[in-house]
């Protein structure tokens, strides 16, 4: 017998031990659609057990790819951890309705992310009246010294810019390759494109990257 879809605010408490990345190791197991169909199928009908491996499955990948794409910064008080839980509600709420038309439920929850990511930056664009905070949310390796504190900062702000002159597509690519840590054949579905693609892509961004660095003296 199938089990009642959950509730939203059943869906939300699922959410409520969140915890950071370093708590939240990426799983062991792949991403790919094979590895993941059955069990999305399963948390589709409403099965508890399915919903909590789903969300057990995608959480770190979402906190990773948020504060890869929001900097570290949090946006007129929206930290890159609140758009990640918001991602997660937002991804289980789509489950009872999300049918396999062949592609990836990876490809779901790039566009889903992608989208709150957006999303907050719009809404700090439209509150200019807000100081938007720049500190890392991690401690400094190096020590806490001033000097060395701004010398950070001002490298961090200097990669964002890097990245942002990127076309798209290769800013997104570096993020999940190497910020979220999937592999091509995972950030291939969940961008729909061919592992061929993303291996091309990522070498040709890579490789402009490092041209850029060197023209400017990094």
């Amino acid at each position: 017998m199938t089990a009642p879809p959950r509730t939203t605010e059943e869906s939300a408490s699922s959410l409520r031990d969140y915890r950071t990345p370093e708590t939240l190791p990426r799983p062991g197991g792949r991403l790919t659609k094979e590895d993941l169909d059955p069990l999305v199928k399963d948390a589709g009908e409403g099965n508890p057990a399915a919903i909590h491996s789903l969300l057990q499955m995608i959480e770190p990948v979402v906190v990773r790819y948020c504060r890869a794409r929001m900097g570290g910064r949090d946006l007129s008080y929206l930290s890159a951890d609140d758009v990640a839980q918001e991602v997660c509600l937002a991804v289980l709420k789509a489950l009872p309705d999300y049918q396999d038309r062949g592609g990836s439920f990876l490809y779901l929850v790039h566009a889903i992310a992608a989208n709150k990511v957006a999303d907050a930056y719009r809404a700090v664009a439209r509150d200019r009246s807000e100081p938007v905070p720049e500190l890392p949310e991690r401690p400094l390796v190096a020590g806490n010294e001033p000097e060395s504190h701004a010398l950070h900062l001002d490298l961090g702000a200097r990669l964002g810019r890097l990245l942002a002159s990127l076309p798209r597509v290769q800013q997104e690519i570096l993020t999940l390759r190497i910020a979220v840590g999937f592999s091509a054949t995972e950030t291939a579905e969940a961008l729909g494109i061919s592992p061929g693609n993303v291996r091309v892509t990522q070498h040709r961004a890579l490789t402009r990257l490092r041209g850029m660095i060197r023209d400017e003296e990094f």
